[in-house]
């Protein structure tokens, strides 16, 4: 599908599941700390979390289940479960090919859930952290997606208003972050791109 993104004058980019496949290891960094400290693990349900940091899914997971796991503990085990998966996700195309297409022609940032090294790290691995004017992470904002904080921190380091910007998403967490920060979005469903405007 052809979407007209001449009107943009900054792209922001999530990272997990919009630039890079990263979400199959995220979830099996996730069934391994199920395993570790015996929760329930539902693929699906934790997908659905996705641009959410760690330690705020687990809070999600205490809620869910009623349980009092400890958040610091949880997440700094699932972020080196992650840490040690040698494939963590590869380039996803149809994304990719948007961002390079407008390399040197619009303002280009990364607004993702993940913590700063971890993001800085894969999107150097990817070949992609020398294409971005700034990368926004989950260590930068206190107000995390769906709240619209790290879009509209993304928007201000690049120097172009939020209505002159569009972001890139696969979650609705993200396309709701994105709509708060007023702000058109672009979802990746599959291996399309499908546009859902401020107003729809």
């Amino acid at each position: 599908m052809y979407i007209d993104l001449k009107k943009y004058q900054g792209l922001i980019f999530d990272m997990d599941g919009t630039l890079i496949d990263t979400m199959p290891a995220h979830l099996d960094a996730w069934e391994k700390t199920s395993l570790h400290f015996d929760f329930p693990f539902t693929r699906d349900w934790l997908n659905s979390l996705g641009g959410m940091p760690s330690y705020k899914i687990v809070a999600e997971i205490n809620r869910e289940f009623d349980l009092k796991l400890n958040a610091d503990e949880i997440a700094a085990f699932k972020m080196q479960a992650f840490a040690a998966i040698t494939e963590q996700g590869e380039p996803i195309s149809c994304t990719v090919e948007v961002l390079e297409q407008h390399y040197g022609k619009k303002k280009l940032a990364v607004g993702t859930g993940s913590q700063r090294t971890s993001a800085l790290r894969l999107l150097d691995k990817a070949g992609l952290l020398s294409k971005l004017d700034t990368v926004v992470s989950a260590t930068d904002v206190s107000n995390h997606k769906p709240e619209p904080d790290t879009f509209l921190l993304a928007a201000e380091q690049i120097g172009i208003a939020p209505n002159q910007c569009v972001v890139f998403e696969d979650t609705n967490l993200g396309k709701k972050a994105a709509h708060a920060a007023g702000m058109d979005c672009i979802m990746v469903e599959g291996s399309e791109l499908v546009f859902y405007p401020l107003n729809c």
